[in-house]
């Protein structure tokens, strides 16, 4: 049995609140931003962000799954459609929530939730990083080179008559196979 969530519901008991919040995901899909309570934004966001999730698989299990939730057949067609291409490189964190003051009515606290559909694009790492990265480094490697010289003059005469002995037993095998 699905464990309810704790604190108040969302206006009555648990079926309105499943309602109401699949009447908020369709708005938030049909129209890209809406602007709701602090408390249905924040309650919104996860039903939101697995929908997108499935609707990145794109099969049809997954918009089976999607249209349990959503009965909106023209909503889960532009989700499915039009923000699953434009979200497919995100890992996640496909909304946000803006905070925008309080209504006149009851001072409820309001808040703007969109979908988040920039490109992702790779942070530049910052010449400061990089550059602290390399000064370090630097220095290590100065006392490691004299170690690294000697070990391979070393290593450079014990291997050689080990490669010139299989060039020799290779060119053996190659004479007598012809």
């Amino acid at each position: 049995m699905p464990k309810p969530t704790k604190g108040p519901r969302l206006g009555g008991g648990p079926a309105h609140e499943r309602l109401l919040l699949a009447n908020l995901a369709t708005a938030l899909f049909t129209h890209k931003s809406i602007t709701t309570t602090e408390t249905k934004a924040k309650r919104l966001r996860p039903l939101a962000e697995r929908l997108i999730t499935f609707a990145k698989r794109g099969d049809l299990h997954a918009r089976r799954r999607v249209m349990t939730i959503i009965r909106d057949k023209s909503a889960v067609h532009e989700l499915f459609t039009q923000i699953a291409p434009l979200v497919a490189e995100r890992e996640g964190g496909y909304t946000r929530i803006t905070k925008v003051g309080y209504r006149k009515g009851d001072n409820a606290p309001m808040a703007v939730i969109e979908l988040v559909l920039e490109p992702v694009n790779p942070k530049p790492k910052s010449a400061k990083k990089s550059a602290a990265k390399e000064a370090p480094a630097a220095p290590v490697e100065e006392p490691a080179e004299d170690v690294v010289e000697e070990a391979p003059e070393e290593s450079a005469e014990s291997e050689a008559p080990e490669t010139q002995a299989p060039e020799a037993e290779s060119t053996e095998g190659d004479a007598e196979s012809k």
